[in-house]
């Protein structure tokens, strides 16, 4: 059985935003505007990238 793996991208800056937002970011590993990462498909994974979707 082979594991889901998600590709994510920052597309917009953190500039501005919630702390909590901000502090998500920089949990999933990303760091600058257009840095990609790939991280396993799980339920905290998911709910990281759903709470910062709009970034």
């Amino acid at each position: 059985m082979t594991k889901k793996l998600l590709r994510i991208t920052l597309k917009k800056s953190v500039i501005g935003r919630k702390k909590s937002h901000r502090q998500t970011v920089r949990s999933l590993g990303l760091k600058k505007v257009n840095h990609s990462v790939i991280h396993d498909d799980n339920p905290s994974i998911q709910g990281m990238i759903n709470k910062v979707s709009y970034l």
